[in-house]
C-alpha cells in the first residue's frame, strides 16, 4: 500500500485532518503512532461505534494504534464518574472498545490500551502539566475544553485541568496522530499551539464527525431516544429507528441517513456487502446499494421512502450490533460493577 492508499484510508469518512500535508509527511515515517482518549463516564452508544470503527482503517495503513482509557478525566469533568467507580468503568469501556473494533474488521490485540492513571499520575508528566498551568489562562482552558467539559458560570478546577491534560496526553503517548470526534478540535488545536512551547512536535489531527439525534439535531447521552445503544436488542433498534427523525427527501440533521454512511456503509464495504432494501412487489421490489450516494440520491429523489429505509437500517445495525451486544453481555458483572444503578 503506498503513502496516497494510506492517507486515503485515515481521511476517508472524516470531518476534518489539520493538516492533510502534514498527515503524509507523518506517513512517510517509520512506525507512525495514533492516538484517540475516552473517558469512561456512562454506557458507550452507536457514536462510539461510529468513530471507533475507524481504528481499523489506521491499523490497516500501518499506523500504530494506542487508546486511552482516560479515568482520570472521567472524574475531573464534574465528577462523571465517581472515584470509587473509575477501575469498574475502564474495565467496561476497554471490553466494548475491544469488541467494536473486532465488530469493524480488525484485531484489538494490536492496540495498545492504557490508562490515565497508568502515567498521569507520575513525572516527567506531572511537572510538564504544572508548566502548562503556569502558561495557560482560565479562559483559553475554558475555550478549548468547551464542547467537551461540562461548562458553567462558575466551573471546577478539574475541568481546565482536563483540556490540559488532554493535550499532554499527546505528547506523553508518542503520537503523532490525535483522532477524536469533532468536539475535540479545541482541545487538540490547543495542543497544537502548546506542546512546541515544550520541545514536542504538533500532533496531526484527524477528527470524527459527530452523529445526529435520531430525535433531530444533537444527539445526547441523556435522551435514550435519540441513540442506539450497544446493548440494545433487536426489537428495541428496531423501534427506535421507527420512530426516528427522517423527513422525506430530508438530509440535514437526518440520524438515519449518518447511520448509514458513517457506520453501515463502511462495514458492509469492507465485508463485500450490499446494502439491501426489502420492499414488497406491489411497491416495486427490493433494493440493491452498492454505495452511499446511490442511496442519498434516491432518498432525496424520494425513489427510496423513509419507512423502508428506517426498516432497512434497523437490521443492517442489528446485525453488525449483535457481536458487540453478545461480548458485552457475556459478562453479566462487567456492566453492574460499571454503572450498578443501571435499568435493565
Amino acid at each position: 500500500m503506498d503513502t496516497a492508499e494510506r492517507r486515503e484510508l485515515l481521511t476517508r469518512y472524516t470531518d476534518e485532518v489539520v493538516t492533510e500535508e502534514e498527515l503524509e509527511d507523518v506517513l512517510a515515517r517509520d512506525e507512525p503512532r495514533a492516538y484517540i482518549g475516552y473517558a469512561p463516564t456512562g454506557e458507550m452508544h452507536i457514536g462510539h461505534f461510529t468513530t471507533l470503527r475507524k481504528l481499523a482503517d489506521f491499523l490497516r495503513a500501518g499506523v500504530e494504534v494506542t487508546v486511552l482509557v482516560a479515568d482520570l478525566h472521567a472524574h475531573l469533568d464534574d465528577e462523571k464518574s465517581p472515584f470509587d467507580l473509575l477501575e469498574a468503568r475502564a474495565d467496561y469501556y476497554q471490553v466494548a472498545i475491544e469488541a467494536m473494533v473486532e465488530a469493524a474488521g480488525a484485531d484489538p490485540e494490536r492496540i495498545e490500551f492504557v490508562r490515565g492513571t497508568d502515567f498521569e499520575l507520575d513525572q516527567p508528566y506531572t511537572l510538564e502539566l504544572y508548566r502548562m498551568m503556569a502558561d495557560t489562562t482560565i479562559s483559553r482552558a475554558q475555550r478549548a475544553g468547551s464542547e467537551v467539559v461540562r461548562q458553567s458560570e462558575n466551573p471546577k478546577l478539574g475541568g481546565l485541568v482536563y483540556t490540559l491534560m488532554q493535550s499532554l496526553d499527546v505528547a506523553a503517548l508518542d503520537a503523532d496522530i490525535a483522532y477524536g470526534g469533532i468536539d475535540q478540535r479545541g482541545i487538540y488545536m490547543l495542543a497544537r499551539e502548546l506542546l512546541p512551547d515544550y520541545g514536542y512536535a504538533k500532533p496531526v489531527c484527524v477528527f470524527a464527525p459527530l452523529l445526529s439525534g435520531l430525535t433531530g439535531g444533537k444527539m445526547s447521552a441523556s435522551d435514550a431516544a435519540s441513540k442506539v445503544n450497544l446493548t440494545d436488542t433487536r426489537e428495541q433498534v428496531a423501534e427506535k429507528l421507527q420512530s426516528a427523525y427522517c423527513p422525506m427527501g430530508e438530509v440535514e440533521d437526518n440520524g438515519v441517513l449518518e447511520y448509514v454512511r458513517f457506520l453501515v456503509f463502511p462495514l458492509l464495504d469492507e465485508r463485500g456487502e450490499t446494502f439491501v432494501v426489502e420492499r414488497p412487489e406491489k411497491f416495486g421490489g427490493d433494493l440493491t446499494y452498492e454505495d452511499y450516494e446511490s442511496l442519498e440520491a434516491d432518498f432525496v429523489s424520494e425513489d427510496l421512502h423513509p419507512q423502508d429505509l428506517k426498516n432497512a437500517t434497523a437490521d443492517h445495525l442489528a446485525d453488525l450490533l449483535a457481536p458487540v451486544r453478545e461480548r458485552l453481555l457475556d459478562d453479566p458483572d462487567l456492566l453492574a460493577t460499571a454503572y450498578p444503578d443501571r435499568e435493565e
